[in-house]
This record gives C-alpha cells, sequence and structure tokens, in this order.
C-alpha cells in the first residue's frame, strides 16, 4: 500500500461492501436462496471487524480536528483541556491505524477449520510417551475453556501409561487460527519419576495441527487406495476385539498411511481414517504451495515446521520458553493446566507482525 491514502480507499471499499451485504440480507430473495443467504453471512460476518475499526477511526479524526480547533481558543483553560485531549487523540489514532493495518492482511483462509491434532513421542523412550500424555491433556484442558469438542480419533499407549501417539479431531470456531503455531517439536526436561539419583532428563515430542480437510476440498480416487481390515489391539500387542474392525488405509500415489482402531464399528474407523487422510494431504498440498510462493516460510503466517524444535518445558525452574519468538514464562504449571493463551497470544502477535511487514514489502 503506497501510504495511508491507499489504505483509506481500501478501507471505504470494505465499508461500501459491508453496507452491500446488509442490504442483501434483507432482501427477501437472498433470504429464501439458503446458499446465498449464507455465503453473504460469512462474508459480512469477516469483515464487520474491519469496518467497526474504520468507523472507529474516523469517529476519533473528527474529535482531533475538533480538539484542535479548540487549542485556538483564548481560554487558557479551554485551551489546556484540548491540548490534553489532543495527545490523547492522537495515541488512539495512531493505535486504530496500526489495527487497521493488520486487520487488512490477507487472512488465513484456513483458520475457521477445525483441526486434526497429532501427538506423538519423540526421543526420551517413557518419558517422552508421558510427556506426549501431558501434552494432550493440556490441548485437552485448553478445547474444554474455549467450548471446544474433542474427539479422540485413534491412540496407542506405552506400558506405563504414557502415549505413542494420539489423534484427535478438534471442532470449534477458530480452532485452526489458534492451534496452527503449535506445530513443532516440544522438548521437556525433567527428573523422570524412575531417576534415582535425581538428574534431568531431556525428551521430545512432535505435535502436527492440521486443518481438516472438507471432502470437496479433497478429492480421493478410491483406486488409488488400498484398504486393510484387521483386529484392534491394546497395550503390548493384545487383541482387543473379537472382529476385524481396525482399519488401515494406504494412499498410494503420496505413500501416506492413516490408521484408526479406536471404533468398535469397521465403518466408523474407515470414516476417521479418511478424515485424516484427507486432513494430511490438504496439509502437504498447502505447504508445497507456501514453499512455492516463499523461500523464507516463516513470514507466512501459519507457517509451523514440524521439524523445528520450537518450545522447550523446564520442570525444574518450572519454566516454559517458546524459541520462534524468545518468550520466556515462569508458568509451567497453569500453561500445562490449560492456559495455553499466555504463549499462544505473543505468537499471533508477533506472526502478524511478520505478515504485515510482508505485505507492505510486497505492496512497497
Amino acid at each position: 500500500m503506497n501510504g495511508w491514502c491507499d489504505m483509506f480507499d481500501k478501507l471505504k471499499g470494505v465499508e461500501d461492501r459491508s453496507q452491500e451485504l446488509e442490504r442483501l440480507l434483507s432482501d427477501p430473495k437472498v433470504v429464501a436462496d439458503r446458499d446465498a443467504y449464507q455465503k453473504y453471512i460469512r462474508e459480512h460476518a469477516e469483515i464487520s471487524p474491519v469496518v467497526a475499526a474504520f468507523r472507529e477511526f474516523k469517529r476519533v479524526d473528527r474529535e482531533l480536528d475538533d480538539s484542535i480547533d479548540l487549542m485556538h481558543d483564548e481560554d487558557p483553560e479551554m485551551k489546556k483541556m484540548a491540548g490534553e485531549e489532543v495527545e490523547r487523540l492522537e495515541r488512539e489514532k495512531e493505535r486504530l491505524e496500526e489495527e487497521l493495518k493488520i486487520l487488512l492482511v490477507p487472512k488465513d483462509p484456513l483458520d475457521d477449520k477445525n483441526v486434526i491434532l497429532e501427538i506423538r513421542a519423540g526421543t526420551g523412550g517413557d518419558e517422552a510417551g508421558l510427556f506426549a500424555g501431558d501434552l494432550f491433556k493440556m490441548y485437552q484442558r485448553y478445547a474444554d475453556a474455549r467450548g471446544w469438542k474433542v474427539d479422540v480419533m485413534d491412540h496407542h499407549t506405552t506400558g506405563v501409561g504414557g502415549l505413542k501417539e494420539i489423534i484427535a479431531n478438534v471442532n470449534g470456531k477458530g480452532a485452526y487460527s489458534r492451534l496452527k503455531f503449535e506445530s513443532g517439536t516440544h522438548r521437556v526436561q525433567r527428573v523422570p519419576t524412575t531417576e534415582t539419583q535425581g538428574r534431568i532428563h531431556t525428551s521430545a515430542v512432535t505435535v502436527a495441527v492440521l486443518p481438516e480437510a472438507e471432502e470437496i476440498e479433497i478429492n480421493i480416487d478410491a483406486n488409488e487406495l488400498k484398504v486393510d481390515v484387521f483386529r484392534s489391539s491394546g497395550p503390548g500387542g493384545q487383541s482387543v476385539n473379537t472382529t476385524d474392525s481396525a482399519v488401515r488405509i494406504t494412499h498410494l500415489p503420496s505413500g501416506l498411511v492413516v490408521t484408526c482402531q479406536d471404533e468398535k464399528s469397521q465403518h466408523k474407523n474407515k470414516a476417521k481414517a479418511m478424515k485424516v487422510l484427507r486432513s494430511r494431504l490438504l496439509d502437504q498440498m498447502v505447504r508445497e504451495q507456501d514453499e512455492e510462493r516463499s523461500q523464507n516460510r516463516r513470514s507466512q503466517v501459519g507457517s509451523g515446521d514440524r521439524s523445528e524444535r520450537i518450545r522447550t518445558y523446564n520442570f525444574p525452574q518450572g519454566r516454559v520458553t517458546d524459541h520462534r519468538i524468545g518468550l520466556t514464562l515462569y508458568r509451567l504449571e497453569s500453561i500445562l493446566q490449560g492456559d495455553v493463551d499466555e504463549v499462544i497470544d505473543p505468537l499471533i502477535t508477533y506472526y502478524q507482525s511478520q505478515a504485515l511487514q510482508h505485505a507492505e514489502r510486497a505492496d512497497g
């Protein structure tokens, strides 16, 4: 954008579109067309925060002009009051201008999607499995606090009560927008319960946050799938079902393999496996597009590299450090209890700032 004038023109266009949408949503013909009505409702909801901030900006700007005029008043007391008001309104105007810049950054089209959350124990043996369980509980508590629904799709436990792997579907408004920065390697430093010398061990868990894909977004050819069925197994490999209800689906072109066995019904396990497969294929497609668009994927909002060590949870010091933004909080217990916003909010602010700089460079 070339200066404030271009930005103002863009904001005026958004405001005009909002008024047009309000007219359309009151049109009986549109109301009768369910698809069109829902489409306009969604668009209006998306641009409403921009319009509200723009109208607030214009109100502050008008008040600022009035206060500047009052500074020429002959009454000293009036001039002083007007001067203080000008300072306040200038700060408010500057804040709103920055807010509007961020609101105009193109929104990640995946932000409103539900999530496929995959957590796997990495290096560290039993301790990694125990921490994988701790992380899943953390996200589960966070989801509960936000009114999201968590549906476990597949999981494999360790012999000591931890998790080798767990895959869950997280359903809720803005789930992907809040969780997308959690993808990566989470490292834990603590003294295991089995450690007699009191030595601190370092273990790792990988987290993958995938946007849930709809069938219309990812069309999978049934001829490109290899479907195997087998009996579900529990800890230690023992069979926990007398029928072949577990399902393994292999997508031949990509080599992706998905297994689901948590349901007693083969049909339900297959449906869940297909949901995970579609989401992994969408994630793969988005990542390839990101790679094509930019060599520096960190400039893209929502580009979490799973091979990257993103966060360390240090139990002896009660410390959580996010390495991407250099954030350190001595609130490990509250974060593991589900207060993840303490980390997520600064990450969102950081990546919004990065996206804004990226957009300004592109326009400049």
